[in-house]
């Protein structure tokens, strides 16, 4: 096996595999990356055993042959070199007694520099499936972001709910694309129309980390192809191909805690609160997220809950005419979707100190989150 190839196409492809698999030990086949060279192509398959990957790049091949490397080391070598380095030779060298592979030379044409990598027999690299024969449907690249950067956050963290541990993924009656992510204590919902025949599906929970490799490397623009099975998700955008367990369990019904008729709303401006947050958290203890909103005609007051070192207080406009109201909340419940709305104003609607609270942003978009307020004693 041998081919040439460039520097800054192939250590693009080593790092968004190097985000997906295993690199902890570095004796596991999985911490691999799996070459496969031929047609002037050079195939590059990854997998952690839950995420698969597989992308193609062009190379120049005088050899053809498929090798098996460390993928965190070869990306190691790859960025050591400077930009602009030209064509690199890729030559793995074969046992004569046996025909296996015994290493990896690397050697950049312009520079007297070489790397040799121990390389292991292709033999012993897991089966990956990163296409599905299932049938694929289009979304636009931008709102799949959108969506996914607006509830992954909110994902629980809790060890014995699994099932919550993901992003619940299913197709309304009412023909939209619908991702919802909750902890028990907030609930993040966003949602697009179906703007092309979509195949019906069963809902699906789809893990965290797929979601935020498919939102990092995609483009904005363009369309992402979906196929979804009863175990597994597929994507595919560009020349990625991208495969993802699902996780098992019954997610819970979320629409019962969705309020439908909240009585009162306060509207700010989204950078006015979002300052106040970063500057009133200064006075939080560490392990004190709560936060109090005092909300009075024209004005919402911004505390912190007494600590050691003292308090902290700001009051921004608002445009509110109902009576007076304090609601203690944890305030990255608060910030952390506000800082993925892309309004300028922002919209809390609530009915009783006690009860859940919406943020949204203004005008109302197909984004909101559900918030528990928190005792205030």
């Amino acid at each position: 096996m041998k081919f040439t190839f460039d520097r800054d196409a192939i250590a693009k492809e080593l790092s968004i595999a190097q985000d997906i698999i295993s690199s902890k030990n570095s004796s596991s086949i999985m911490s691999n990356i799996k070459l496969t060279a031929e047609n002037n192509t050079l195939t590059m398959t990854a997998t952690n055993s839950a995420i698969n990957f597989q992308t193609n790049v062009p190379v120049d091949i005088a050899e053809e042959g498929t090798s098996v490397v460390f993928c965190s080391k070869f990306l190691e070598i790859l960025s050591s070199l400077p930009v602009g380095i030209g064509e690199i030779e890729f030559i793995q060298q074969m046992n004569d007694i046996d025909d296996t592979p015994l290493s990896i030379r690397i050697k950049p044409v312009s520079k007297k520099v070489r790397f040799e990598l121990t390389s292991l027999t292709s033999e012993k690299f897991p089966d990956v499936k990163a296409e599905s024969d299932a049938d694929y449907f289009d979304i636009p690249a931008k709102e799949l972001k959108n969506m996914i950067q607006e509830t992954t956050f909110a994902v629980s963290t809790d060890e014995n709910r699994v099932f919550m541990s993901g992003v619940f993924f299913e197709k309304t009656e009412d023909n939209k694309f619908v991702f919802v992510a909750t902890d028990a204590k907030r609930l993040a919902h966003a949602s697009t129309d179906v703007t092309t025949d979509v195949p019906d599906f069963f809902p699906v929970i789809i893990p965290t980390k797929i979601l935020n490799i498919v939102s990092k490397h995609a483009p904005d623009e363009g369309m992402i192809s979906i196929a979804v099975t009863e175990e597994s998700i597929f994507f595919k955008f560009g020349g990625y191909k991208l495969s993802s367990s699902l996780i098992k369990g019954q997610y819970p019904a979320y629409k019962r805690v969705i309020p439908q008729n909240q009585e009162h709303s306060v509207k700010v401006l989204k950078s006015d609160l979002v300052d106040a947050i970063k500057r009133i958290t200064i006075m939080t203890e560490k392990n004190n997220e709560r936060i109090f909103l005092n909300i009075q005609p024209g004005m919402l007051r911004v505390m912190s809950s007494q600590s050691e070192e003292g308090t902290a207080e700001e009051e921004i406009p608002a445009e509110y005419a109902d009576e007076e109201m304090t609601i203690a909340v944890n305030y990255k419940y608060i910030d952390q979707p506000l800082r993925v709305m892309h309004s300028e104003q922002a919209v809390i609607e609530f009915t009783e100190e006690m009860r859940a609270l919406t943020l949204r942003p203004e005008p109302a978009a197909n984004y909101f989150h559900v918030i528990m307020p928190m005792q205030k004693d």
